[in-house]
């Protein structure tokens, strides 16, 4: 048959499908880094690991109507393929820029297309923001499931964005012991809207308090949330974090730019990667400067060890933790550092599921490519 018919999925139509299902999301998510563990997935780039294409711009154009560097100021096209039972291929495409603000749009602005693995038809065009914000917030919590203290009480959070959100949402609903909220953000607006956002969803934190400086904020953190953009200034200008600061037993969540003493990453603290092979990508793409452009810790971990500081042993991958092929707490006072980097293939798996629900609930609309192809 050539007719392809797919299915249009709003930002209503997502929710409605279930896309801000965090706990789902959460359990999604670990299927997914145990599928790349074994290896039954590919992205990008000659080797199958890169973080997807991304289109730039100068400081200063030299071309009309040309856009001028600025935070955030990119569009990225992030495909994948992943096995097991989701067996589909996609990609997210965005763009982003933090001027978007201002006019009352989010910072980034989402697509994604989910096609069939065999012919290359598309299955779904779906609204994405949801959809990346919710599984971004979800692969952290793939590492508060196995990692953070089961008596976790008290979680900081160092840049209240919209990823921050994702990320609360996923430890909350994982560790429901948790009765503190302190926030660090670059705007008391912002702190105070991300604890508005806190005090109205879970009426079961009854201390919500924004902090005058990192140190503050993270000093009872049993789970710590660092969420804060990265800054095109490099390294010197992301949130810092030190030893002394944090509490003995702490898991810290960094799907974001955050800095911290070489000597604690080499000596002191466990550290835990999403998927190894995106680090190995970003080294062979950007070598030295992936620290400096991408803010994420884990960059920096994998700059450590290939300059032969940094024993590759202690580079460990969550779905490790996950299968229980490695202990997940060794003790109650080692610090854990958990880099996440996000890659395409969480993306495939989550719009696979919702998409696989939509069908089963016929959400959305069905639209037509072709009741036959002009040229084939």
């Amino acid at each position: 048959m050539t007719n392809i018919d797919f299915r249009y999925l709003s930002e209503a139509d997502m929710i409605e499908a279930g896309v801000t299902d965090i706990a789902r999301c959460v359990d999604v998510m670990e299927e997914t880094l145990v599928l790349m563990r074994k290896g039954d997935y590919m992205m990008a780039g000659e080797n199958g690991n890169s973080h997807g294409a991304m289109i730039t711009f100068p400081q200063v154009p030299q071309h009309a109507g040309m856009p001028e560097d600025g935070p955030d100021r990119r569009f990225m096209a992030m495909p994948a393929y992943l096995g097991g039972r989701f067996n589909t291929t996609g990609v997210k495409w965005y763009g982003s820029n933090a001027e978007n603000r201002k006019k009352g749009l989010p910072r980034s602005i989402h697509l994604f297309t989910l096609n069939d693995t065999d012919s290359g038809a598309p299955l779904a065009i779906m609204s994405a923001n949801l959809l990346s914000a919710y599984r971004t917030g979800a692969v952290p919590g793939v590492g508060v499931k196995h990692l953070a203290r089961e008596d976790s009480e008290v979680v900081a959070v160092v840049g209240p964005g919209v990823i921050a959100k994702s990320v609360i949402d996923a430890t909350l609903t994982l560790r429901p012991g948790i009765h503190t909220v302190t926030i660090k953000g670059r705007s008391t607006s912002g702190a105070e809207t991300f604890a508005a956002y806190v005090k109205d969803k879970y009426p079961q934190i009854t201390t919500v308090e924004i902090a005058d400086s990192i140190e503050a904020a993270i000093a009872n953190a049993d789970i710590v949330i660092a969420t804060t953009t990265t800054d095109i200034a490099g390294s010197d200008a992301f949130p810092y974090f030190p030893k002394h600061a944090i509490k003995p037993g702490a898991l810290l969540l960094l799907p974001a730019a955050a800095r911290f003493d070489d000597d604690f990453i080499i000596n002191d603290a466990r550290l835990i990667l999403d998927a190894r092979g995106l680090y190995n990508a970003w080294a062979e793409e950007y070598q030295a400067e992936a620290y400096q452009l991408l803010g994420i810790p884990g960059t920096h971990f994998h700059d450590l060890m290939r300059a032969g500081k940094l024993d590759e042993s202690k580079l460990e991958e969550i779905a490790d933790v996950a299968t229980g092929a490695i202990p997940a707490r060794r003790n109650d006072e080692e610090i854990i550092l958990y880099s996440v980097g996000g890659m395409p293939t969480e993306d495939v798996a989550w719009a696979t599921e919702l998409y696989r629900t939509a069908e089963e609930k016929n959400i959305g609309q069905v639209l037509n490519l072709w009741a036959a192809p002009v040229m084939a």
